[in-house]
């Protein structure tokens, strides 16, 4: 898939797609101000294409000012996260705001997920090529992480996911930025939503989820 495909791909889409869940995203921001103190969105520093730094927007999941209080990473039982920001977690309804961010150049539907600057810092030479594309809302990473936050719980957060989660992940990455296609970037989408529509059930088997 050529670049100018690609971004004519994501603004189309996530243009749609904003269109069809803003009622949703509507409530679920009038519900995160009831549940909670603080404003309905999120604005995170992530680093994106070349390294530059940007704001990622989401629904706010976790206590107004609380993320100074604790890693960059959250773990399932992180203190920090409201009741509602749980479900919307589980759900990954906290990402739709993103959709902005895909219309605003700064991030694409698919690729790398972006990093907290700290965490890109560790970064080698190798690893820093995932940085030579746009990051994305879902990534083939983050499918096969997709219980990264139950991996985490009772762990030592930033020990763990530096020295495990992290690496492995950004191998995924690295194998999906040499070699891009459209068809990988359908796959990748279709495991995300098939993700979404399970969490949606109770007691479904996401552990089921096929492996990339």
């Amino acid at each position: 898939m050529t670049a100018f495909a690609k971004r004519f791909t994501d603004i189309a889409v996530a243009s749609i797609l904003l269109v069809i869940t803003s009622p949703a995203l509507c409530v679920a921001a009038l519900v995160v101000r009831i549940d909670s103190r603080g404003p309905a969105f999120y604005r995170g520093i992530r680093a994106g294409r070349g390294g530059g730094l940007f704001h990622i927007y989401k629904l706010r999941t976790m206590a107004s000012g609380s993320e100074a209080a604790g890693p960059a990473i959250t773990a399932g039982d992180d203190v920090r996260i409201t009741r509602v920001g749980r479900v919307l977690r589980r759900i990954k309804l906290d990402e739709l705001p993103q959709l902005v961010n895909v219309l605003k150049g700064e991030m694409s539907l698919v690729g790398p997920r972006p990093e907290h600057p700290d965490y890109v810092r560790l970064y080698d030479e190798r690893q820093r090529k995932v940085l030579s594309v746009r990051p994305g809302i879902t990534s083939a990473a983050s499918v096969r992480f997709h219980d990264e936050e139950e991996l985490l719980r009772g762990a030592d957060v930033d020990t763990e996911y530096v020295g495990r989660i992290l690496p492995a992940k950004l191998d995924i990455d690295l194998s999906y930025v040499d070699h891009p296609s459209l068809a990988a970037d359908l796959r990748i989408l279709l495991q995300t939503a098939w993700l979404v529509v399970a969490r949606l059930k109770p007691r479904s088997r996401i552990a089921a989820t096929p492996r990339t």
